[in-house]
């Protein structure tokens, strides 16, 4: 008999851009692994959330095995684990094919992973929420992009590393599109159109395809609740910004 599987999590998250759920919700959609959701209310954190499942009280959390209780009741017999990465590595452990067998390629996967992570995020975070130019996210695609094989996904067939990073791409296609971020107005639009036109980042076009077409993708990425959290979080940061002649 499977373990039991709760993982805790947040439509709404602190920062609108916060990607790091759907990274897990990604992998456990591809695991095929059977288990529940319970939805943290941030802004109202149950008392028992951090002394039972995170002691930091951050999301997204699982908790794995122990006897089969009520997701508002952790049992004290299951494993608590946390942080996004840990997360789907443990998830990958659990179902062999989500992660490649081969050394080689899963050291590829892993640097993969390593290599977008530690430039993309900082890069679109520092345009979208203090106004820094938008070329260093295009300069961290075109890395990321370089590290493609000619076809396929990061390493040629799905793994945790596209579950890593596609969620991150999906939020700064959407922001870009919609012209949204501390950014000047009309930036955002451009470097979209960049993305969407330069022969440049023609094998990133075909990859982001490839990952947004998945059904995991599809059921997990609410389009509609990023893009009103990115309406009114990025809108403020803007006029914040030109309002202190930034």
């Amino acid at each position: 008999m499977p373990e039991q599987l709760t993982l805790y999590s947040a439509r709404i998250c602190p920062w609108a851009q916060r990607a790091t759920r759907e990274q897990v919700d990604i992998t456990l959609k591809e695991s095929g692994l059977s288990y529940e959701r319970f939805e943290v209310d941030l802004l109202n954190k149950p008392e028992w959330y951090a002394p039972k499942v995170n002691p930091v009280s951050k999301v997204p959390a699982l908790a794995y095995g122990g006897p089969k209780v009520s997701p508002d009741q952790p049992s004290p017999e299951s494993q608590k684990l946390a942080e996004s990465l840990v997360l789907i590595e443990f998830i990958a452990d659990l179902v062999e094919s989500l992660r490649p067998k081969d050394p080689v390629i899963k050291a590829k996967a892993r640097f993969f992973v390593e290599t977008v992570t530690a430039k993309l995020p900082p890069a679109w975070y520092g345009a979208a929420t203090r106004g820094e130019s938008l070329d260093n996210v295009l300069a961290a695609i075109d890395v990321l992009q370089s590290l493609l094989p000619a076809e396929g996904y990061a390493v040629g067939e799905w793994s945790i590393a596209d579950a890593a990073v596609t969620p991150f791409l999906a939020r700064i296609d959407l922001a870009l599109k919609n012209d949204l971020g501390a950014y000047d107005e009309g930036l955002g639009r451009k470097a979209w159109n960049t993305l969407h036109t330069d022969p440049k980042f023609e094998r990133f076009r075909k990859y982001f395809a490839d990952v947004r077409a998945r059904k995991s993708f599809q059921e997990t990425f609410d389009t509609e609740h990023i893009l009103t959290n990115y309406q009114k979080r990025f809108s403020e940061l803007r006029e914040k910004r030109l309002g202190a002649g930034v």
